[in-house]
């Protein structure tokens, strides 16, 4: 799995009517409100947006761990503003989007390739698994609509932006 985890004053996300998503217009240029086409389908307030994307070899433990791991991130600011408190300690909650393209190769050539992703049906069931792992651990979670075309607004607090691989690092689910 990889993760991209902004922390966010605010962030929601709302799906496109599929006749704007294939022409390409839509009022997603910085207006304030989202094109009355589209509908706003879950939004947050202080927290985390948390852009997840599924690999072939991912499993429901990687999904848990991950979600653990951005659960206890210390990110958030404590009392003195430095970023020493997680999002359950902050009050914070977490808007989840599904977004296969952070499994692109795009090392050959001007067109990406998306084979290093998950098949729909699986990467559904683990984006789901870990909206749930999330809640779990006592968040409140909003998420995307799996599939569809979305239009993502946030505004990073920080900025603060962290990304995350389960196939890197000493976390590694699998690692023994």
């Amino acid at each position: 799995m990889r993760a991209v985890v902004q922390r966010v004053r605010r962030a929601r996300v709302a799906v496109e009517s599929r006749e704007d998503a294939v022409s390409g217009s839509s009022a997603s240029d910085g207006d304030a409100e989202p094109d009355p086409s589209s509908r706003v389908t879950d939004e947050v307030g202080p927290g985390f947006c948390v852009l997840l994307s599924v690999g072939p070899d991912d499993s429901e433990a990687t999904a848990d761990h991950l979600a653990e791991r951005i659960a206890r991130l210390r990110v958030c600011p404590d009392a003195d503003g430095k970023m020493n408190v997680d999002l359950h300690q902050s009050g914070g909650s977490v808007l989840v989007v599904s977004q296969f393209t952070l499994h692109a190769d795009a090392s050959h050539g001007h067109r990406p390739s998306f084979v290093g992703a998950a098949s729909p049906e699986r990467a559904r069931r683990l984006c789901d698994r870990f909206s749930s792992a999330l809640e779990r651990l006592g968040l409140t979670v909003a998420c995307g609509e799996f599939g569809a075309h979305m239009l993502v607004e946030l505004v990073n607090d920080g900025p603060v932006t962290l990304v995350l691989s389960s196939g890197e690092g000493p976390w590694q689910a699998d690692a023994g």
